[in-house]
């Protein structure tokens, strides 16, 4: 298979959950979360991290509506992630994020840690969970193919 270097964003108002993944594209690892504070700020931070990883592509959550249409939240994380994409060079992909936060919330709650206390960790498993799903779906392309 070949070598993937990605990262997975759960953009948010007042923080960015940052995750990667290994070489070989099978299992997504919360890293980081951002605080923002202004845009250069949040390039200059995934800059160094992407430099670091070898970084290839940005796999962005984009927060769908229930009934599946693109609402005013989805519209604004599109609009920073074309951004954030033209600033760093870097193509992006978009996962349905419906659900992710609530999951980390679920998980975290399994392993008897308060949500309401670890926001930072919340944002950084949504955002592994992104990029989870973007790499199954990936790795599921590629057996069709193979197999096809």
């Amino acid at each position: 298979m070949p070598f993937v270097s990605a990262l997975g964003l759960d953009l948010g108002r007042k923080r960015i959950g940052v995750a990667g993944c290994d070489g070989t594209g099978l299992i997504a690892t919360g890293l980081m979360t951002i605080e923002r504070k202004s845009f250069d700020q949040v390039v200059a931070q995934l800059k160094q991290l992407i430099q670091e990883r070898r970084v290839q592509i940005l796999v962005i959550g984009l927060p769908y509506s229930m009934d599946g249409s693109i609402g005013s939240q989805a519209k604004q994380t599109q609009k920073f992630a074309k951004a954030l994409s033209r600033a760093l060079e870097l193509p992006i992909e978009y996962v349905d994020e419906r659900l992710t936060s609530y999951q980390a919330e679920q998980l975290l709650h399994a392993e008897n840690i308060s949500p309401s206390r670890n926001k930072g960790l919340i944002d950084r498993k949504a955002a592994s969970l992104i990029l989870q799903q973007w790499l199954d779906e990936r790795r599921l392309q590629e057996r069709m193919r193979d197999e096809g």
